[in-house]
């Protein structure tokens, strides 16, 4: 980087900022520097979101997420340049000057959030805030080989952000550690009573999130890549494949619901969040800001409850992934543009780069994006590692493991690890997450705790008889090379013995040998219990078997 992309909109002055380091109280980011994308306020400093005509907007107190930072310890330094009004995924659509890579001055920084991801890769700053609606948090941190964090919608509260897209806003970070993502999470998470949108975690996650993340998702089919960026992918899948099984998905109607972000009604919130501003004479707007919002102010109230309808459609048909994978790997662009390409075509480029972070916020995912090598020409690659609402912390772990911050594969620890007076359990069938049985399991106090398959050999049947239908899992030593899909579940000791009651014979606990050659208790059919029964083995899993 040759020193010239601008970076900041405003700053505060050194002394003032040597003066708050010294004041700084005690926590986690005590003395961290932290820089803040320009359209969330911190107090002392103009909020523009890179419109000139908000220059004069000082904010007289700062956002709920930068107050948490400073509370924290933290020390904010300056606000940084943006795409306007939080508007674009290039990093070149502001009057302040385009941003590029710190790779390659003549290739973007990506956008929204660019200066606050420049200003991280530079070194000029440990942490800064972002938003991220269509993928503002995640493409600058792919184009320029840092670690964004865009937590579940509303985990961060949003008070104190000029919206782009109200409903979608998510405030993100820039760091150059999944170590340093997680500790301003832990931060900045929590609800806020001034954003209706804001939310708590749940004290549990929900039933269906695994704390130990194995299995990843990645597409069933082609993807579409430059070439640079198809090398990056296929040397990703294989470091994805040491960390974990992986599983195809289709993608088909994550990407289907990308395409409703700015092709559907969406749009009628950004004009209602800062239209009358582009509505206005002068140019102080963007070109291609302006050409991308104002279809918004047409957009009908039936056109809303259509779209409203056709996500709902599609956040059914993509809800069942989660019950398989812990987190669905993507790359987080399909190509790394030039600033020429985007000055030829700011529109078509732009569009194409959200074609993979677009469905995110929309479906209510979380999403951590991580460097993923290099491409051949020596530009950074990145991917993102994408997990449902609330699976926050497992996708950090995850995301931990990706970039070797911590150790381990896809085995699990020993059981030996396991909390004093806990089991751990094995079920292949009913009592499997989202199944008919699996409120017997949470009402133990039961947490799913991994998703594996057996070791070869053994076989599942359908057993006969009245009520909810259940598998009798056996070690034949013949049964498929690849195993059988079973969960592992975290059970108070005390509570397995009562679970063992409920279940009829022939089914009985024992010795489950997994996939990673660790065993865990299980239950297990007597091989004379299933000779009436059904031999379901080719399914490969409950969850394929015809109800």
């Amino acid at each position: 980087m040759n020193g010239t992309t601008p970076i900041w909109i405003s700053r505060f002055d050194p002394d003032d900022i040597a003066a708050r380091e010294a004041a700084a109280p005690d926590g986690p980011l005590r003395g961290q520097l932290v820089a803040v994308k320009d359209n969330i306020d911190v107090a002392g400093l103009p909020t523009t979101a890179a419109c000139p005509a908000l220059a004069d907007r000082v904010a007289t107190r700062s956002a709920t997420a930068v107050s948490r930072l400073e509370a924290a310890g933290a020390v904010p330094v300056g606000k940084t340049n943006m795409d306007q009004f939080a508007t674009g995924l290039v990093g070149t659509r502001s009057p302040y000057g385009a941003c590029s890579s710190v790779f390659s001055d003549a290739h973007i920084s990506g956008g929204s959030s660019s200066g606050s991801a420049v200003a991280v890769a530079a070194g000029l700053v440990p942490l800064a805030l972002g938003t991220d609606t269509a993928g503002s948090g995640r493409v600058p941190a792919a184009f320029n080989g840092i670690v964004g964090l865009k937590p579940t919608r509303g985990l961060v509260p949003a008070a104190g952000l000029l919206p782009a897209c109200r409903s979608l806003d998510c405030v993100t970070t820039f760091t150059r550690t999944v170590a340093a993502a997680r500790t301003a999470l832990a931060v900045l998470a929590g609800p806020d009573p001034a954003d209706p949108w804001s939310r708590p975690a749940p004290p549990r996650p929900p039933a269906h999130i695994a704390a130990r993340p194995r299995v990843i998702g990645v597409p069933a089919g082609p993807l579409d890549l430059d070439p640079e960026h198809a090398v990056a992918w296929k040397a990703a899948l294989e470091h994805a494949a040491r960390l974990g099984r992986l599983v195809p998905v289709a993608v088909d109607d994550f990407l289907a619901a990308a395409a409703l972000l700015y092709g559907g009604p969406w749009l009628a919130e950004r004009w209602a969040g800062f239209g009358a501003l582009l509505d206005a004479a002068g140019p102080h707007a963007d070109p291609a800001v302006r050409a991308v919002v104002t279809p918004g102010r047409d957009v009908t109230g039936a056109a809303v409850f259509a779209g409203l309808d056709r996500l709902a459609g599609l956040r059914q048909a993509t809800e069942p992934v989660w019950l398989d994978i812990d987190a669905l790997l993507l790359p987080t662009t399909p190509g790394h543009p030039r600033l020429a390409d985007v000055a030829a075509d700011p529109l078509g480029v732009n569009a194409r780069l959200g074609t993979y972070t677009n469905f995110v916020n929309l479906l209510d995912l979380c999403v951590v994006a991580v460097p993923g090598g290099s491409r051949p020409d020596g530009l950074p690659f990145g991917v993102q590692l994408i997990g449902p609402a609330f699976a926050d912390r497992p996708l950090l772990d995850l995301a931990a493991r990706w970039t070797g911050e911590a150790a381990g594969g896809p085995s699990a620890p020993p059981d030996a690890d396991a909390p004093a007076g806990t089991v751990l359990l094995a079920v292949a069938g009913a009592h499997m997450s989202g199944l008919p049985l699996n409120g017997e399991l949470l009402a133990l106090g039961a947490a799913l705790e991994y998703r594996a398959r057996t070791g070869p050999g053994y076989r599942l049947y359908r057993l006969p008889g009245p009520g909810v239908a259940r598998p009798g899992l056996v070690d034949t030593g013949d049964g498929p090379a690849g195993g059988i899909a079973v969960e592992v579940w975290r059970v108070p000791r005390t509570a397995a013995g009562a679970l063992l009651e409920s279940v009829p014979a022939p089914l009985g606990l024992g010795r489950v040998r997994l996939d990673d050659g660790t065993e865990v208790l299980g239950f297990l059919a007597e091989a004379h219990g299933v000779r009436d029964a059904t031999d379901v083995s080719a399914a490969g899993s409950w969850r394929r078997v015809p109800s």
